[in-house]
């Protein structure tokens, strides 16, 4: 197996690199002092120009939206780069979730909604949510829903709750997954449709504080409420029925770019751990690195964070060559495989940096906040290994485990 980068890629990371060193990372105190993503916006409105100009916008995306046109392989080594800044998915315009909000539309969405929705969206000239998860039902069965949307002559009337629509704080649109279908079997019962935040009876109650901080703008998650929330039928991604369906194609890929976004944060903070052990004295003389716990620290990150990359990219190539239902067991390993190794090469970092740690004088108290619902969102590890374990033992006759 070939394992050296292609020369398309070597001078695409190269690019990217030197965007994220020049532009990005110098943004990270600016967000750190201000504390507030809004307040940071026209300094990450100008870097994202220069990514523009570049050649460098929406790596996901097809050429014919303005994209780079990479393939998910290509995109996963590009998201490794760019997920060493809290920023810099943002940046390149491949942020969660309207990146998989745009592969969705690409997918299912009408020509009007194309022209309406993702266009602006593909530009960066709005943002959109994606709007599933409820507070009184597990977003571990997402077949599970109490938002109902209710058909009224030409419209769809929306009544529901939802908590941690992620992003939705300043957000053009949601993608709201709800019922229309209530007897049909559990797979078939939801839909996926578009519906603007400006739309009466759609009411974003709060931004949800995650560890102590609220954020803001894209960087927030928020309780929402649907009240007779009243949308034209025009607004159905798809078609009705099929949100659950469009749901998993939109999950499958997007937990590639989420564990690769999270390798980037392991190099990342396997860097400052590395640099840490190198520079700082215990006594005079005497630095940390020499310790015998910090050099296995070091040796079982490097590990981890390697073999986390390989099943990733694994992963991906699966979905490539023989499409997603063949990478379902890949996908559900490295979901909770990588945000394990995330975690620990995270702890390791603070522990190492002592008080320092649990500051924002760098980057990784704020990656330990944000990143520990790793392990929950998009399916929680313990859904995952269940399911992972069960495909294994059919394999071995037994049934119904």
């Amino acid at each position: 197996m070939d394992f050296s980068l292609p020369a398309k890629m070597k001078s695409i990371v190269a690019s990217i690199r030197e965007l994220m060193a020049s532009e990005v990372l110098p943004l990270e105190r600016e967000l750190a002092e201000r504390g507030s993503f809004t307040a940071t916006l026209p300094s990450l409105e100008a870097a994202r120009a220069k990514v523009r100009e570049r050649g460098l916008w929406a790596p996901q995306l097809p050429k014919e939206w303005g994209g780079m046109g990479l393939s998910l392989t290509e995109h996963a080594r590009v998201s490794e780069e760019l997920g060493q800044s809290p920023l810099g998915h943002f940046v390149f315009n491949c942020q969660a979730p309207d990146a998989g909000n745009m592969e969705i539309l690409i997918q299912y969405g009408s020509d009007e909604q194309k022209r309406d929705f993702l266009g602006p969206l593909a530009r960066g000239a709005i943002r959109s949510c994606f709007s599933m998860t409820e507070p009184d039902l597990p977003g571990s069965n997402p077949t599970w829903l109490a938002t109902r949307a209710v058909t009224d002559g030409e419209d769809y009337v929306i009544k529901g709750h939802k908590w941690f629509t992620s992003s939705a704080d300043g957000a053009r649109f949601a993608v709201v997954m709800a019922v229309t279908n209530p007897d049909a079997p559990p797979h078939l019962r939801a839909s996926q449709i578009l519906v603007p935040l400006a739309t009466p009876g759609m009411k974003l109650v709060r931004n949800i504080p995650v560890m102590g901080h609220t954020g803001d703008g894209w960087a927030s998650h928020a309780e929402v409420l649907y009240e007779n929330c009243r949308v034209p039928r025009a607004n159905l991604l798809g078609p009705e029925g099929a949100g659950f369906v469009i749901a998993q194609e939109r999950l499958g890929p997007g937990r590639i770019h989420h564990c690769m976004r999270w390798i980037g944060i392991c190099e990342r903070a396997f860097d400052l751990l590395c640099r840490r052990a190198a520079t700082r004295q215990m006594a005079p003389g005497k630095l940390l690195g020499t310790k015998q716990i910090i050099q296995e620290w070091i040796a079982e990150s490097r590990a981890g964070i390697d073999a986390a990359r390989l099943m990733v990219l694994h992963a991906a190539w699966t979905i490539e060559t023989a499409g997603l239902h063949a990478a379902r067991e890949s996908v559900s390993l490295i979901k909770f495989f990588v945000a394990d190794v995330m975690g620990k090469v995270l702890d390791r970092a603070i522990q190492a940096h002592g008080a320092l740690g649990v500051t924002d004088d760098t980057p990784l108290a704020y990656f330990y906040r944000f990143e520990r619902a790793a392990r929950i969102y998009d399916g929680a590890d313990e859904v995952h290994k269940v399911a992972v374990a069960k495909r294994i033992l059919k394999r071995y006759g037994v049934e119904g485990a």
